[in-house]
């Protein structure tokens, strides 16, 4: 099974669960945890269901470049990392 980690920084906001899910895709993976938190999906995509600018996501160590569609294929042993991008000067 897939596992998404979503950092401490999202934690300040709402609960991040740790995920373990047999979804096929980023997108389906990302629904599971929506389904444990609905209010996640407000902190990570905007009212298109697109990635927010300020979320990074890592799938096996390489980043999401696709923030439209997210149906980037998760394998059976994938670690997801859900990253609330930092900016400031």
């Amino acid at each position: 099974m897939a596992t998404l980690i979503f950092t401490p920084q999202l934690a300040r906001f709402t609960e991040v669960p740790q995920i373990q899910t047999d979804a096929a895709t980023l997108r389906d993976g990302l629904e599971s945890a929506f389904s444990v938190n609905p209010r996640l999906r407000g902190y990570l995509l905007d009212d298109q269901g697109r990635l927010r600018p300020n979320v990074a996501i890592f799938i096996d160590g390489h980043t999401v470049r696709d923030r439209v569609h997210l149906d980037i294929p998760l394998g059976i042993d994938s670690t997801v990392h859900v990253l609330q991008a930092l900016s400031g000067g």
